[in-house]
């Protein structure tokens, strides 16, 4: 490896956690850094990280960081070598790739004919085709109108996967199980392509029930060599998000291994390909597999390869543009115990995964070893209506699978996030079930394992007792605080109340530890908590523990790796006469359709007077560039609609009322 640097300066033509990313591997190489923002991005953190930040237009991304134009105006003002596009936005967009060569700027990623041959889903499905590679059956043309995609989706045999050619992040792609769905789907595929690619091209292939999706990581010089990094397992989908990513694969063995990597390098060798890629496969049962696309941008999930291989995706592209040949060959690859990603996203579980919009007022980080959090967020950073709501990717690696996924929920534990809604009492869940850990995995498993949505989980007995005797300490050591100032004493017995439930409790403490009397249980607790902090950590019964806290009124909730109790402790007079307070009765919303998320009305398909049946569409919203279809819970008239298409709706705002 040269000890040269490579760039004296690059521009970063990206947000979030990805420009801070590369800004951290960039500043590691002694390159300066450039980000670029939005207004919308003013204070956020991948400008305060870079050496120099350029305002390149509004908040909407179409108006800033979508605009090729004024990414090289930023180049030249700063006179940035080269570019990194990260993913998403310009990443993939051939047009920007010969913009600027034509500026004499370099791109931080392949060719630009490359970009455009693999870029398009159909062609880039033609060339795998010629180079040897399995693909999925389905049409190589394009759709040109719903009826059409009812005619070729029987003739391909449900179910199929309708998609936008220029697709990606699970944005333009619909499944459909009959001509109804199809042409639905057909329709929204086309809508969301246009909205967020300005390319409503739509293909359509055979849907693969029970598939996993995993994906070959390449890396690929100027001078000819193509290497494999192994492959991610990313089957753990929502909407066709990927949600969590692991490295290496439960499922394959080394024979399909080894015949995914060399398709993966077949494949970029015939594109003539260098810099970081993915080939993405779509793998049955049987482990046949079949090629999905080939993505010619730094992935996501990139950071698991980097943990299990301790090769820098990042650095390795910077050199690459630079001209630097490869240091390494095939055999010097190693893959070292295994490594899980969660997508920490700011959206509300309980609610279909709804985006969740809002400021970070409370934002701690997990640490310990193993762990590492690539994120773009401070406490009081925006989670803005505008872009991706990904607030971080929490990575963790373990000597074998089941250490990185412990790891990975002690992690999730002791992430702390306020202000928002977030996924990670789910993606605790998930990681905590049997079949996960069993590696049973299918791009299904969410709908499988949550066909009804995600409501939480009850607590176990055991960790009711948990979270009921950190309860009782934590009101100990209020009270002990308060006695100082009193000088009264520390009561030892209360009543803890929970939903309906009510238990007697004694606490007592013996040095640095707690002696709990729980009903006859008696339990040990060790922890250093003060109020105050946003965590109790310690152990009960020796067992470590990490509870996140949350003060509601008298009570506090507490939650432990996604159970959570909603806690009272109270002295036994106080409970008493608790019982006999009146509960107060919410308010009937049920005549009311509300947005079930901050975002823009695209359309309304009723109007007033209007009868209306269960099932029936009655309104579009969309938002971070999702459409979301409201449809009518049960028969009914439309006594008034109360917002009209174009207005920005917030959460549970009324769209219509019915009679």
């Amino acid at each position: 490896m040269s000890q040269k640097k490579p760039f004296d300066k690059i521009l970063v033509a990206n947000r979030g956690e990805i420009a801070c990313r590369v800004i951290r591997s960039a500043q590691r190489l002694g390159i300066k850094t450039v980000a670029v923002y939005s207004e919308a991005d003013a204070g956020a953190l991948h400008v305060e990280m870079a050496d120099e930040a350029v305002l390149i237009g509004p908040a909407a991304a179409a108006e800033s960081y979508l605009v090729i134009e004024r990414i090289i105006e930023a180049c030249k003002k700063t006179q940035a070598q080269a570019v990194h596009p990260g993913y998403g936005f310009l990443s993939e967009n051939t047009a920007f790739a010969e913009a600027l060569a034509k500026a004499g700027i370099v791109f931080i990623g392949p060719p630009a004919p490359a970009v455009a041959a693999m870029g398009d889903k159909i062609e880039s499905k033609k060339l795998a085709a010629k180079a040897g590679v399995s693909t999925v059956p389905g049409t190589m043309g394009l759709i040109a109108d719903a009826d059409e995609a009812v005619k070729i989706s029987g003739e391909i045999g449900y179910p199929v996967m309708i998609k936008a050619s220029a697709g990606g992040g699970g944005k333009g792609m619909r499944v459909a199980y009959d001509d109804a769905q199809a042409k639905e789907g057909f329709r929204s595929a086309q809508n969301e392509a246009r909205s967020s690619f300005g390319d409503d091209r739509i293909f359509i292939e055979k849907f693969i029930e029970e598939p996993r999706h995993i994906e070959i990581q390449v890396l690929a010089d100027n001078h000819g060599k193509v290497l494999h990094l192994g492959e991610r397992e990313c089957s753990i989908q929502r909407r066709h998000q990927k949600v969590i990513e692991e490295a290496p694969s439960p499922f394959l063995d080394k024979k399909t291994r080894s015949a995914m990597g060399a398709q993966a390098i077949a494949l970029a060798k015939a594109v003539d390909y260098s810099s970081a890629g993915t080939v993405e496969f779509i793998v049955d049962k049987d482990r046949n597999f079949y090629f999905l696309e080939m993505n010619t941008r730094l992935q996501v999930e990139h950071p698991v390869t980097e943990m299990v291989t301790g090769i820098d995706l990042v650095e390795w592209m910077i050199r690459v543009a630079a001209g630097e040949p490869l240091a390494l060959e095939q055999e010097d690859i190693g893959w070292k115990g295994w490594a899980i990603e969660t997508r920490v996203y700011a959206e509300d579980p309980r609610r279909n995964f709804l985006p969740s919009i809002g400021r970070l007022s409370r934002y701690r980080e997990p640490e310990g070893d193993g762990v590492r959090v690539d994120s773009g967020v401070v406490e009081g950073s925006e989670i803005s209506m505008f872009y991706d709501p990904m607030i971080a990717k929490l990575v963790t690696w373990g000597e074998t699978r089941n250490k990185a996924i412990d790891r990975q929920r002690t992690a999730l534990g002791s992430y702390y996030i306020r202000g928002i809604n977030h996924n990670m009492d789910f993606l605790s869940v998930v990681l905590g079930q049997e079949r996960f850990r069993e590696g049973r995995l299918t791009t299904n498993y969410i709908a499988e394992e949550f066909p009804d949505g995600f409501e939480g989980i009850s607590p176990t007995a055991e960790t009711e007792n948990l979270l009921v005797a950190a309860a009782a300490v934590l009101r100990f050591i209020r009270e002990e605080r308060d006695a100082v100032i009193s000088g009264q004493a520390v009561p030892n017995d209360w009543v803890a109340r929970y939903g309906l439930t009510e238990r007697p409790i004694s606490v007592m403490r013996k040095s640095e530890d707690f002696w709990v009397e729980l009903e006859g249980h008696s339990l040990t607790v060790s922890t250093s908590w003060r109020p105050g902090d946003l965590l109790f950590k310690g152990r009960i019964e020796g067992q470590p523990v990490a509870v996140q806290l949350d003060r509601r009124g008298p009570a506090d909730r507490l939650s432990l790796e996604g159970e959570a109790l909603e806690i009272q402790v109270l002295r036994p007079r106080i409970a008493e006469l608790a019982r006999l307070m009146p509960v107060k009765a919410p308010p009937d919303l049920s005549r009311f359709l509300l947005s079930p998320m901050p975002g823009l009305l695209v359309s309304v398909a009723v109007t007033e007077g209007q009868e209306v049946k269960a099932g029936e569409e009655l309104a579009v919203v969309e938002a971070m560039k999702m459409e979301n279809i409201l449809r009518s819970v049960n028969d009914g008239v439309v006594s008034r609609v109360c917002a009209k298409p174009g207005d920005s709706l917030a959460v549970d705002q009324a769209i219509l009322e019915f009679e």
